[in-house]
């Protein structure tokens, strides 16, 4: 009797945990559903890092049409929702060393401002976090003599990685 007692009250409260609101991380999406086309202006940069804002913008965007399936337009008037973003800081600071004293793990932290609006309700603000904050290390051979392109391939892959976790905080809510 006690048995039925426990699987009739597991039973009458699967509803309520299976609607508690969590999902799977990569699986959510708190976009509204009529949302189908979004422009995403380069973001401002207000650091001293060049090209730092296209690689981020691109990023972001690429990363909103493979995982939101979201469809990219130039023209604001054209679109459902818009994604702005100014970057307010990066650094690069060495983390780890070789026995000579070089570099061989840098620290990359960047800061920033991100809003997604609804461009069809008067910029109704869908998602905003003006502390955005995003951390990677990446590694350098420190024999190389091409510190240069090792850095803009870092930053590269980095800004790909800034649009991964922009994208999933947006769609799942964070």
């Amino acid at each position: 009797m006690k048995k039925v007692g426990v699987v009739a009250l597991l039973f009458l409260s699967l509803p309520v945990l299976t609607s508690c609101g969590y999902a799977l991380v990569g699986r959510g999406n708190v976009l509204p559903a009529d949302v189908r086309s979004i422009h995403v202006p380069a973001f401002v940069n207000r650091t001293t890092r060049v090209e730092i804002e296209q690689r981020l913008t691109q990023a972001v965007a690429s990363e909103l049409v493979a995982r939101a399936g979201l469809r990219i337009v130039s023209d604001p008037d054209d679109t459902d929702a818009i994604l702005r973003g100014e970057i307010t800081s990066v650094s690069i600071t060495p983390v780890a060393f070789n026995d000579q004293g070089r570099a061989t793990r840098y620290q990359v932290s960047i800061n920033a401002g991100i809003e997604l609006v609804d461009h069809r309700k008067d910029d109704a603000i869908i998602w905003k976090n003006d502390h955005y904050s995003f951390s990677e290390s990446y590694a350098v051979e420190a024999g190389s003599l091409d510190a240069f392109d090792q850095e803009t391939r870092a930053l590269q892959e980095l800004a790909e990685l800034f649009a991964e976790s922009v994208v999933a905080s947006i769609l799942e809510g964070f």
